[in-house]
């Protein structure tokens, strides 16, 4: 996933940038996105678990989650000022019966 570098932020799963300093520290920057889940997806996973087989509808739900809690963060640094962001993960949490919370944070911080 290259949301980052498209918007002019470099994220990081590591506390740096390889080859890079960090010159300023802005703080936690977080995304998130609240989705349900898709009746057809639904009948399509309950025959997965008797067959078997990867829920390819679930999968690109999740894709689509991660991608938009992170440029919700992306957003959000760059709002403060910030050229990257260290430490990015990612948490998900059960809000509803049916409907997820992808959680997308990290630390906004300049480099050079």
């Amino acid at each position: 996933m290259d949301i980052g570098s498209d918007q002019g932020i470099t994220l990081s799963n590591v506390e740096t940038i390889p080859g890079k300093t960090i010159v300023e520290f802005y703080g936690v920057v977080t995304g998130n996105t609240v989705r349900a889940k898709h009746i057809g997806r639904d009948i399509m996973a309950g025959l997965k678990n008797v067959i078997g087989g990867e829920l390819k509808g679930y999968t690109e739900l999740l894709q689509d989650s991660r991608r938009e809690g992170t440029e919700r963060m992306v957003e959000q640094a760059k709002s403060m000022g910030a050229n990257a962001v260290v430490n990015v993960r990612f948490a998900t949490s059960s809000i509803a019966q049916g409907a997820a919370e992808l959680f997308a944070y990290g630390t906004a911080v300049k480099v050079e």
